[in-house]
């Protein structure tokens, strides 16, 4: 996730410098520097140009809590003339309530708090770090085993061109005809420290720690539940997220250039922290597909025990904006309203103690639903 409420906060307070972007001056906001002598492209904006920026001004964008795409290998991605008719497959209710009932009665919080647990042990998860490495080491064998007990389920690492590698699970579709469609729940894996980013603390429980396990959880009652879809389904957990949706921007256009039609994408990104409003599900309606977020919210009223608030997020808040650059139907659910969402992230002080692991278990429900709802032809 892209933004820290407080944190911004803290710097319009510290350094009275944000009145209404563009505003604040992003040498004022600089605090550390580092060698990177390369520019990259930021759009923080569909209606404003991309502007070439140093990373130390690309850091102070985070501070400063505002949201931006990092398009300096993907200038040309965007939806082709031929996408149109991918959300016209989309159902408007849920039809599968037998079928997706015992993957939900599956689902624990045991696994999802013990994965947690050691995956913010790494000292942070940033893409560019040998911590940022490991962990996706680390999370690919939970993966990989859990795709060993079965044939049709197969797990890849994407390669980028940091260390931090992106991964793809994917279940086969029974149905040939459908071959070439998927359907896509994500996470991202990597964290980030807005004020130390390589070498600072950085547990990421909930940004995206939480988000990362519950997709896990999900994708493990699937597999030892015998799921058979017939499209195809996969689930990614995606690097360099925190730097601009480096990762899922570079899986997107690979799908897209080999013609693959997503058919539906959903990110889970930040699900443990409750608000102070209570228990529920934010589900985004800015820069998603209205037809694709309207059944999410149908899913949500018919298999998760919390209701749905809508809520909006911005500009490239998470890897769904990916999607939706290159044309595909992308949804996003979130642990709360915006504004309510958990004030901690970016900061060694995202901790999986301040999470709720039942909260969490509502949107493994969700994502559950989602990939079974989908998978059928309808």
């Amino acid at each position: 996730m892209k933004t820290s409420f407080l944190a911004t906060l803290s710097v319009v307070a510290s350094a009275a410098l944000v009145h209404a972007f563009p505003g604040p001056s992003f040498d004022q906001l600089r605090v550390f520097g580092h060698a990177e002598p390369e520019q990259r492209l930021i759009q923080y904006s569909d209606d404003s140009p991309a502007k070439w920026m140093k990373q130390d001004d690309i850091d102070a964008l985070m501070r400063a809590g505002i949201k931006y795409m990092d398009i300096t290998d993907h200038q040309d991605l965007k939806p082709l003339d031929n996408m149109a008719a991918q959300s016209s497959v989309i159902p408007t209710k849920a039809n599968y309530q037998e079928e997706v009932s015992p993957f939900i009665g599956n689902l624990t919080t045991v696994t999802m708090e013990a994965n947690l647990k050691t995956f913010t042990d790494f000292h942070t998860r940033h893409y560019k770090t040998k911590w940022g490495k490991e962990s996706a080491e680390w999370l690919h064998k939970q993966i990989d085993e859990l795709a060993q007990k079965t044939e049709h389920v197969t797990v890849k690492k994407f390669a980028h061109s940091w260390e931090q590698f992106s991964i793809i699970a994917r279940f086969e579709g029974s149905d040939e005809s459908l071959e070439n469609e998927v359907v896509i729940v994500g996470a991202h894996q990597d964290s980030v420290n807005m004020w130390l980013p390589y070498v600072g603390r950085s547990p990421g429980a909930d940004d995206d720690g939480s988000g990362t396990v519950t997709i896990l959880e999900s994708f493990r009652s699937l597999v030892e539940n015998g799921f058979k879809p017939q499209r195809p389904v996969e689930f990614h957990w995606y690097s360099a997220e925190e730097a601009g949706l480096l990762g899922s921007q570079d899986i997107a256009k690979e799908y897209q250039s080999n013609g693959r039609q997503v058919i539906a994408m959903l990110q889970n990104d930040m699900t443990g922290y409750i608000g102070s409003n209570g228990e529920v599900i934010g589900v985004v309606t800015d820069h998603v597909d209205p037809k694709l977020t309207s059944f999410l919210q149908t899913l949500v009223d018919t298999y998760a025990d919390i209701p749905y608030v809508e809520t909006e997020c911005g500009y490239a808040c998470s890897d769904h904006a990916s999607w939706r650059k290159a044309g595909f139907p992308s949804a996003f659910t979130i642990e709360s309203e915006f504004a309510e969402s958990n004030h901690y992230i970016h900061t060694s002080a995202d901790t999986w103690d301040k999470l709720s692991f039942d909260h969490m278990k509502e949107f493994s429900k969700v994502a559950v639903s989602f990939a079974v709802e989908l998978s059928h032809k309808q």
